[in-house]
């Protein structure tokens, strides 16, 4: 969908700029509070089954992702104190927009998953993957981390089967009260 794709690139590079001050602001608290990158990127499985690399704000000590793919809980004590903040206001998404940018990802849509659950997925919820994955969704706005996977990607396939610029609006809209209330979010 063009009109889609247009308003991606248009919201992405609008809210980049209107937001900057708070990237720099976020990227020297990192680097003040903890040794490492500000930015952690992570292999996803996009659109068509392509893998690419989210980016994101760092949250954890770092290297810790060399232990593997662990899935965070609440009280990780792995999430920096800044960490914690960045996660609880859904901050560490926000460099997602340069994906949003590169064409990897859309403003709304599935959540992207990483390649050892998506080898997991029934032919039914790989319905997830005919579109770009979005940083905010069905499932962000219904409970995120919250809900078991199958339930997720039951909110995911129903998003490809409904997708319209009417609903992103609508969930785009109902993802600043999820934010607010941090529903499902880990920290």
């Amino acid at each position: 969908m063009l009109s889609k794709r247009i308003l991606d690139i248009v919201l992405s590079i609008l809210i980049t700029v209107i937001l900057s001050p708070l990237f720099l602001l976020v990227a020297i608290l990192i680097k003040l509070t903890s040794k490492g990158p500000v930015f952690f990127r992570h292999t996803r499985v996009g659109k068509a089954e392509v893998s690419f690399q989210m980016w994101k704000f760092r949250t954890m000590t770092h290297g810790v992702d060399q232990l593997g793919p662990g899935l965070t809980e609440d009280g990780d004590s792995r999430i920096t104190g800044v960490g914690k903040l960045l996660r609880r206001f859904s901050l560490d998404e926000l460099p997602q927009l340069l994906n949003v940018i590169l064409g990897e990802m859309s403003l709304v849509g599935p959540r992207p998953e990483i390649p050892e659950i998506v080898q997991t997925y029934s032919l039914r919820q790989k319905k997830a993957l005919s579109i770009r994955p979005g940083i905010t969704g069905l499932s962000q706005i219904n409970g995120r981390d919250d809900l078991p996977i199958a339930v997720k990607l039951n909110f995911e396939v129903e998003y490809v089967r409904s997708v319209s610029m009417g609903l992103d609006f609508k969930i785009l809209l109902k993802t600043i009260p999820a934010i607010i209330n941090a529903r499902g979010n880990r920290y």
